[in-house]
């Protein structure tokens, strides 16, 4: 693609810094990301006619489809590194093949709660008690360091959660003199805890004795002709270094999703193609997310005047279906979305049969006038006069065209979008029509023709792929399959990592499939006596003990 003046102009402003660059389509869709040493270098390179002609046809096709790019600087490579990962692994990029799977970088874990405590590697941080050291770019560099870290202050590395006499005859550890083997009293573990805490404050950056000990050893080597020992000992410096370098944590991305580059005319020509008496300010768009009928959950994304509202997104965990039903995952996020904001607009003083239906006799006048100033709407006519004059103040105040911001009161939705057809667009108007929210307009976005459904209208529309409408609604479905999906996998990770048992050394599937089997979770299994433990197959009273004192030491 030729290169636009819009990119020429941002490549003069991207900095000879490391980073993270990402590369979007015509959609705003991120669709590579990667890092760089010198940003401006990297950048620059895929908009050269000489690489484009180049052999390499996934790379042709790459820049053929980027339309703009965001870069983010930071301080060091290592960083670029984390960033690039955590991005990748947030939107999924197509022609991003590393960091596609659910694999963390490292960490450095230590439970100062534990009798003896261990340094262990983990790719998971959990709320347990248990003081974390990373995540660290190099697996290898933190491996040889955390090796060079148990020599240094005569730390154990066995799995035994409590050592005993028995485990020290075959420790190989205490017999070479690596570990002061509390175990059987060496020295005390009050004693080894000091060790264990100095070990803590050398993660945390207070090396530089050692540093500059292993840099003399590495000259003395040198001078010696020893050169291989010389090198080892350079790269084990480096490690090093690189282990205990201070690196930004990157919790949140620091990325917003692209808007389109004239929202207003994409909403107006979406309000002509659909009959709509004025451009939809509020847009929400619902999907469902599932694997095989678990793990069952929706998403609710909202889009103010074109642009992403994050603040009123919502997740849902899908409670009364069983099996996999998309209609009718569709219909209980719906009703459940649009009861709750029934309730926030009528001021909580709604009243709900328990088929979820508004009371017919009973509904308060609030919630009646909630419902015919958005059927007004919708039919072009004027809101009823009795409408709160100065909430209608509030929202011209706070989403005026000049800052683009959203209203903080709540309101209706200008659109409902549906990921789906035919099927889940019927689930949702139904349940619109039960709360009666039948003027609400609601359409279904199928994906594999980019057709729109229409209540009530048999042929589905096709606009193509290039109708700025279509860009708008590909967009909202699109950002509500990725906050969806984000759940699903949140959800599951949480399933495969949320229990404990999973770090008590020695515990097979059998031995953890009986205890979750007969206490439920772990929070009863806190709760549960030695004896009660020991009772199950494959349990004995010391092993039971074992693990009160393992859970013990891991507060939740």
């Amino acid at each position: 693609m030729p290169v636009t003046d819009h990119i020429r102009s941002k490549l003069s402003q991207v900095p000879h810094r490391p980073g993270v660059y990402l590369m979007k389509d015509r959609f705003g869709t991120v669709i590579y990301v990667g890092k760089a040493r010198d940003l401006r270098r990297r950048v620059a390179q895929y908009f050269q006619s000489s690489r484009r002609r180049g052999w390499d046809l996934k790379f042709n096709a790459l820049v053929e489809a980027i339309h703009d790019f965001d870069w983010h600087v930071v301080r060091s490579e290592p960083e670029s590194v984390l960033l690039e990962g955590r991005l990748i692994k947030e939107f999924r990029p197509r022609y991003n093949i590393s960091f596609r799977d659910d694999k963390r970088f490292l960490l450095l874990k230590v439970n100062l709660n534990d009798a003896i405590p261990r340094f262990t590697l983990t790719r998971l941080r959990n709320e347990d008690g248990s003081r974390y050291f990373g995540p660290f770019a190099s697996s290898g560099a933190v491996r040889r360091t955390l090796n060079l870290v148990r020599q240094r202050f005569n730390l154990r590395g066995c799995r035994p959660l409590l050592p005993t006499e028995a485990d020290y005859k075959h420790c190989l550890y205490a017999h070479l003199k690596v570990c002061t083997a509390p175990c059987i009293g060496n020295v005390s573990r009050e004693q080894y805890r000091m060790q264990v805490l100095a070990a803590c404050d050398f993660l945390d950056g207070q090396c530089e004795e050692m540093a500059r000990e292993l840099e003399a050893q590495m000259q003395r080597a040198a001078a010696a002709l020893d050169f291989e020992k010389a090198a080892q000992l350079r790269d084990l410096l480096a490690d090093l270094k690189r282990t205990t370098a201070r690196t930004e944590k990157f919790e949140r991305v620091p990325y917003s999703l692209p808007v389109a580059i004239n929202p207003e005319e994409e909403l107006r020509q979406l309000a002509e193609v659909l009959g709509l008496p004025a451009p939809p300010d509020r847009i929400e768009g619902f999907d469902i997310s599932n694997i095989s009928g678990t793990f069952k959950v929706a998403s609710m994304v909202s889009f103010w005047r074109g642009r992403p509202d994050r603040v009123n997104y919502r997740r849902f965990r899908i409670k009364t279906v069983v099996g996999q039903d998309d209609f009718a995952c569709m219909a209980e996020t719906v009703r459940r979305r649009y009861r709750r904001l029934l309730k926030e607009v009528g001021q909580g003083q709604l009243a709900f049969s328990d088929r979820d239906e508004p009371g017919g006799e009973g509904s308060p006048a609030d919630l009646q006038r909630a419902v015919d100033d958005v059927s007004a709407r919708f039919q072009g006519r004027r809101p009823r006069k009795d409408e709160d004059a100065a909430a209608a103040a509030l929202d011209a105040a706070n989403s005026s065209a000049a800052d683009q911001r959203p209203p903080t009161r709540p309101r209706l939705p200008d659109l409902v979008l549906i990921d789906g057809g035919r099927g889940q667009l019927n689930a949702a108007a139904e349940e619109l029509r039960r709360l009666g929210l039948s003027n609400v307009p609601v359409i279904g976005l199928a994906k594999e023709f980019e057709e729109i459904y229409r209540v009530g209208v048999d042929e589905p529309l096709r606009l193509g792929e290039d109708h700025p409408a279509v860009k708008l609604l590909q967009r909202v479905r699109d950002e509500s399959h990725r906050v969806a999906n984000s759940y699903n996998a949140q959800l599951r990770l949480k399933k495969i990592s949320e229990s404990l048992l999973d770090e008590f050394p020695g515990i097979g599937a059998a031995r953890k499939a009986a205890l979750l089997k007969r206490f439920g979770s772990v929070q009863r299994l806190r709760a549960a006596t030695v004896e009660e433990i020991a009772a199950l197959p494959g349990w004995g009273s010391e092993s039971a003990a074992r693990l009160k004192e393992f859970l013990a030491a891991r507060p939740g």
